[in-house]
């Protein structure tokens, strides 16, 4: 028997302005794309931006529906969106971020089991490591690639 550890390395900014300038808007992004959530269910509104290699942004947040588990969240809306709009362009970073009643969250929310996978596929796509940035009011937690969120990624098939 062998014993192995999984270490996972991030860096934590204090404040949104904390951040490098490529950085900062695309976290601005997922903040202004959280006003388009439609979550009367939960109350809680996430938003996500997905970073092209050329500097285009696009957003996305999660859509609930009556009809559990019908709806889709922020993640998955902005990176289907953005493979289905753009799909010859690589993306190479995406930021998310949660609120509730207007307001955001003081810690970062962190992303589902299905949207940490479907990160990974087009990190794996894109050939590159996928730079993630979860935004909380208090912190924000910038992860350099998606293994660091998904350390065992499925790629077996």
């Amino acid at each position: 028997m062998t014993n192995k550890e999984i270490k996972i390395a991030y860096r934590e900014y204090e404040t949104i302005d904390g951040l490098e300038a490529e950085d900062k808007a695309l976290a601005l992004a997922a903040i202004e794309a959280m006003k388009s959530a439609y979550a009367p269910y939960s109350g809680f509104n996430v938003g996500a931006a997905v970073m092209f290699e050329d500097g285009e942004i696009i957003k996305g947040s999660n859509q609930e529906n009556a009809a559990y588990p019908s709806g889709l969240c922020a993640e998955r809306t902005a990176l289907f969106y953005a493979s289905a709009s753009r799909p010859d362009k690589a993306m190479k970073a995406i930021a998310i971020v949660a609120g509730q009643n207007g307001d955001i969250c003081s810690n970062p929310a962190t992303p589902c089991g299905a949207c940490r996978q479907v990160m990974a596929q087009y990190q794996t796509k894109s050939g590159r490591p996928m730079r993630v940035l979860l935004v909380g009011a208090d912190k924000i937690w910038r992860f350099e690639k998606v293994d660091d969120l998904l350390p065992l990624i499925f790629d077996s098939i």
